[in-house]
């Protein structure tokens, strides 16, 4: 081998050096940019030629060249951040962003996001996050998603309102409570008797041992007041057949001027039934537990005096097996719930249901209120009654309201975006509704060395690193999802400083390599003189 050969030997070693010195020098550019992957830079000696020697043939190599620069895809750091929809991997996986203008699908470990005017979730250059919609529909307890990965765009601020479907009550009645109504025909409905809808004040409170009011609310988010009236029945007539138990009587009412409902075009907002939506009785043991209910509402073939208890039924159940009224805010032409999109059918409970609703659901023959009578005996009973808690009791204490809840709620407003690890975004809303949102997907790759860098923190899918895996955080092979946090760069500093080092000296030596050989070729041309 000549002593040019080395020369350029040397000149392979510089330029490969210098290639690994722009790699690093990108490195630490990068040390501080979101999502960033370092790269390293790997050499292969060059071909080589054959020489004779004294021991046979033997090889001399002609330099370096640049085998490989490979991507190190390991974790970055966690950076806190205050942006809800800022967002880290931890783990495999890449975000999926797509470009407005081309169509072009990049691939990101750059979590930075926003939503932007147009209420597209969008990155740093505008280009759009890619997801599933939440199919809030479902009946899973798990988050399911709906339709193929799309934009994720908020398309509305609002939380639509819901009306209510159930109310529950937690009460103590207390057992030593005087009985304010009285009527020795119909002792299980003398306070039932006292109400008069046209009346400004429809049940006085000299008629009502304790009462209890909670905020309903109709298909359009009006707010409406729910009362419960109870009074104990202290009747000679049913005391005696009670063997100890107590018993006592309950109504469910509405402000009458709230109350839409009508039987046969009639208003019952003009009559002394108006707001009357359910009565009956509650029987408790000596020890103020809860045995059995009745329960009534208005039939919707009423007719005449509609406060005569032969128009009151025994009530229907809900599917889970608890009793239903009827009401109706919003003026629907029936009182019995049958017209779904204007009465509510709200579903009570008291800590009692019926495991068995076929028939009646109840287990009696009497089919109106006025069969009830003044008989202990007569207070029927469900057909497979379940005493699901202890909701409401009559112990030796004060009546008092522990607690409770109903299901509707008026319109609210989109106050906050939260995250979870599953890649979840949820929307937080004024009425108090707690809405998943979209679901973030996820893309990775078999070869992740095959990706080809576009800038921008952006790859782009390449020959050789195979086709996209989607799916979503926290299954199969993908990491989860770090609310709050992005991933900031893989590089480290101190690795990069030694690396650099040992490039410059690569380099020096290579310099030094040529400079050698150029000395030597001058010594050569010196022979001539």
């Amino acid at each position: 081998m000549s002593v040019t050969g080395s020369m350029y030997a040397g000149i392979s070693g510089i330029t490969a050096q210098s290639q690994a010195m722009s790699v690093i020098g990108n490195n630490l550019a990068n040390s501080n940019t979101l999502g960033f992957k370092s790269a390293v830079v790997r050499f292969e000696d060059v071909f080589y030629s054959t020489v004779s020697t004294a021991n046979g043939l033997g090889q001399v190599g002609h330099g370096v060249a640049v085998s490989s620069i490979y991507n190190d895809f390991s974790q970055g750091s966690y950076e806190s951040s205050s942006e809800a929809t800022d967002v880290a991997i931890g783990g495999n996986g890449f975000f999926m962003v797509d470009n407005p203008n081309t169509g072009q699908r990049y691939y990101t470990r750059a979590g930075d996001f926003q939503f932007d005017q147009d209420g597209y979730l969008v990155d740093a250059h505008g280009y759009l996050v890619q997801g599933w919609f939440v199919d809030n529909d479902s009946a899973s307890s798990e988050v399911q998603t709906k339709g193929a990965i799309t934009d994720l765009r908020l398309t509305s601020y609002q939380s639509p309102p819901s009306a209510t479907s159930y109310v529950s009550m937690y009460l103590n009645l207390d057992k030593n409570s005087e009985d304010e109504s009285t009527d020795a025909a119909n002792p299980f409905f003398a306070m039932f008797n006292q109400w008069d809808g046209t009346d400004e004040e429809p049940l006085g409170d000299s008629t009502y041992s304790f009462q209890n009011t909670i905020t309903v609310y109709d298909e359009a988010g009006s707010p409406h007041e729910l009362t419960v009236y109870f009074d104990p029945v202290q009747d000679d007539a049913v005391a005696s057949g009670a063997g100890g138990n107590q018993v006592w009587e309950y109504v469910v009412t509405c402000n009458p001027s709230d109350d839409g409902r009508t039987i046969d075009g009639q208003s019952l907002s003009t009559t002394s039934s108006a707001g009357l939506l359910m009565t009956g009785t509650m029987t408790f043991n000596a020890s103020g537990q809860m045995l059995g209910m009745t329960a009534f509402t208005l039939k919707s073939t009423a007719a005449g005096d509609l406060k005569d208890l032969s128009n009151w039924t025994p009530a229907d159940f809900s599917e889970d097996g608890y009793p239903v009224f009827t009401a109706n805010f919003s003026g629907s032409d029936d009182a019995d719930g049958t017209d779904q999109n204007a009465a509510l059918n709200v579903e009570i409970d008291f800590g009692i249901r019926n495991k068995d609703t076929t028939g009646t659901g109840w287990n009696t023959a009497i089919t109106d209120a006025s069969a009830l009578g003044t008989s202990y005996a007569n207070l029927f009973t469900m057909n497979n009654q379940e005493i699901v808690s202890d909701s409401v009791s009559a112990y030796d204490g004060s009546s008092t309201a522990l607690d409770q809840s109903q299901d509707g709620y008026a319109m609210g407003f989109l106050q906050s975006i939260s995250t979870d690890r599953d890649g979840v975004i949820t929307g937080t809303y004024s009425n108090g509704q707690v809405i998943d949102l979209f679901v973030l997907a996820l893309a990775d790759f078999t070869n992740e060395q095959g990706l080809v860098l576009d800038g921008g923190n952006l790859y782009l899918e390449g020959s050789e690193s195979g086709d996209p895996t989607t799916g979503r955080a926290n299954t199969a092979r993908f990491g989860s999802i770090s609310p709050n946090t992005l991933e900031q760069s893989n590089v480290d500093v101190s690795t990069e400083m030694v690396r650099l080092i040992t490039t410059q000296r690569g380099y020096q030596a290579n310099s030094k390599v040529i400079t050698t050989a150029d000395t030597l070729l001058q010594e050569a041309i010196n022979l001539k003189r």
